[in-house]
């Protein structure tokens, strides 16, 4: 073998991730080393719904409520709540051993001002905001929230698994400003993160938090005990999809978050290793576009778009496997409880002449549309080469910028004109989890500026998502939320492109894997090999 065959760049990058990592305090370590869906270089998982983001919250933030894998709401840093006689005032009570971890306790204070950031960025978050009067602390471990109007808004908000989960932190880092990012990594969670041995872009590595206090409840979805049996998590980034599995079929790594499914005959015959669907309610698919620049400030052309697009197209080209994967037209999802048809004609098989028409019908200018392609992270890298192949085959004139994950997550957050550093089109994923209902989706907010990237100005559905807020008549919410979903296809808000299933790969001594919208290390215990 030659030496440029040896140290050929992928496994050179693998290999100094592999040992960065190996300092002499660590060598004795139990360690899970894992591949996640991108490299993680924001750290902040108040300023951006990224997954990975996300991800790194759930390894060392904490929430005071939880949902489980049942999708019932479970205390998890609170002890209890109490609801007023009016259904207007909630008083939550921390329960006892909450220590951030620098070995300062948890207060209530700290839950205000983490609530409060939160809230800011979050759509439901938002939403709870517009209703609430007051929120005040009452002693060092209780605090109370108080609404307009009866509601269980309060408890649903801080409840939710992921878009923006609402993890706290201490006041002085939660009372940074929304839109600036915290500088300071310190939580309640089950890990700490090592930041010594952070490297953007490369890994990052955790270590059990040792004073944490797991709940005595079985662990279920991201509720209960978050008991760590191993001392150390590290992730990996590796430059392709065949390197991190023949990682894991070599045994380098140990988890591989997302196993792609051209590449999943190579590890099915692997006795040494599982593949399971950690996720069983899956994740959507969707096209944003951006409502604030030419072409997309043109509502038919924006429903020129979304009629170019065919679902089973995005699908076989993202997933491939027809066992992973669904057309639906459903934003909130197919089978779940808000399940609606509202719009199928539009978001499930593409029409391109009825795209042509629209475009001919608008006075379409020819204006490049800057569609954003990330090629580096195989859960969104191949959609928007078929919007841009839809989208050209009616008539649109199309501009495809390649550039990694994580600068698609920065760059999706300018306003500015494409030609000035913006954008036009950007496809990404929500797990189900997060788009539930018309509260939970933040892709469904139209609140100008203030809604997620793209920045739709909707009246009409934010009152009727106030409306679905207000009322907890389970036939009246489908309803609306039937309603909602018709004026997002109506007015190009968010395109769904289908639901798919993700295995994740994992080798035979981990056992304890959870199913959870996340991806979670609490509960997994690592045997000899």
């Amino acid at each position: 073998m030659s030496k440029q065959q040896l140290f050929s760049p992928r496994k050179l990058l693998l290999a100094v991730a592999l040992a960065s990592a190996a300092v002499a305090p660590s060598l004795q370590a139990q360690t899970i080393t894992a591949v996640m869906h991108s490299s993680l270089r924001v750290l902040d998982p108040i300023m951006t719904t990224a997954h990975i983001t996300r991800n790194h919250g759930y390894m060392i933030y904490d929430t005071l409520l939880a949902t489980d894998a049942e999708n019932k709401i479970q205390p998890q840093m609170v002890d209890k709540w109490d609801v007023s006689a009016d259904g207007k005032s909630y008083t939550f009570t921390l329960r006892d051993g909450l220590k951030w971890h620098d070995g300062t306790p948890v207060t209530a204070d700290d839950c205000i001002a983490s609530i409060k950031r939160w809230a800011a960025q979050d759509k439901m978050g938002q939403m709870m905001n517009s209703q609430m009067t007051e929120m005040k602390a009452l002693d060092a471990k209780s605090f109370v929230m108080t609404f307009k109007n009866p509601t269980d808004l309060a408890v649903r908000a801080l409840a939710k698994p992921s878009g923006i989960a609402p993890f706290m932190m201490p006041k002085r880092i939660a009372d940074t400003p929304a839109n600036q990012p915290i500088k300071e990594y310190i939580g309640s969670g089950p890990f700490k993160m090592v930041a010594a041995e952070f490297r953007p872009g490369l890994q990052a590595v955790y270590e059990k938090n040792t004073d944490y206090v797991p709940r005595k409840e079985a662990a279920s979805g991201t509720a209960g005990g978050k008991n760590v049996y191993v001392d150390r998590v590290k992730w990996i980034a590796t430059p392709d999809a065949m390197t991190s599995v023949n990682a894991l079929v070599s045994g380098e790594i140990d988890y591989l978050e997302q196993l792609p499914f051209d590449l999943a005959p190579i590890v099915e015959s692997n006795a040494d290793i599982n593949i399971k669907v950690l996720d069983p309610q899956g994740y959507q698919t969707v096209m944003r576009m951006n409502h604030l620049h030419a072409p997309f400030n043109n509502k038919k052309i924006r429903q020129a778009a979304m009629y170019a697009v065919d679902q089973e197209s995005v699908l076989q080209a993202l997933i491939g496997n027809p066992k992973y994967f669904k057309t639906c037209a459903a934003l909130f999802g197919c089978g779940l409880p808000y399940d609606s048809q509202a719009g199928a004609e539009v978001s499930v098989k593409g029409n391109i002449e009825k795209a042509k028409a629209l475009l001919k019908e608008a006075g379409y200018d020819n204006t490049p549309v800057v569609i954003l392609q990330p090629t580096d992270t195989p859960s969104v890298n191949a959609q928007p080469v078929v919007i841009a192949q839809a989208l050209r085959a009616a008539g649109f004139k199309v501009d495809m910028q390649a550039m990694d994950w994580q600068t698609v997550v920065t760059r999706r957050a300018v306003q500015a004109e494409p030609k000035a550093g913006g954008w036009n089109i950007f496809a990404t994923n929500n797990v189900m989890a997060e788009a539930l209902d018309p509260l939970r989706a933040f892709g469904v907010a139209a609140n100008g500026t203030q809604a997620w990237f793209g920045w739709p100005d909707v009246p009409k559905i934010e009152a009727l998502r106030v409306e679905f807020s207000g009322t907890t008549d389970e036939a009246k919410r489908k309803q609306l939320a039937g309603e909602i979903q018709q004026l997002v296809i109506d007015e190009g808000v968010l395109l769904p492109m289908g639901q798919y299933f993700v295995p994740g790969a994992f080798r035979k001594n981990l056992t304890g894997m959870l199913e959870s919208p996340a991806p979670i290390f609490w509960n997994i215990k690592k045997s000899a090999s």
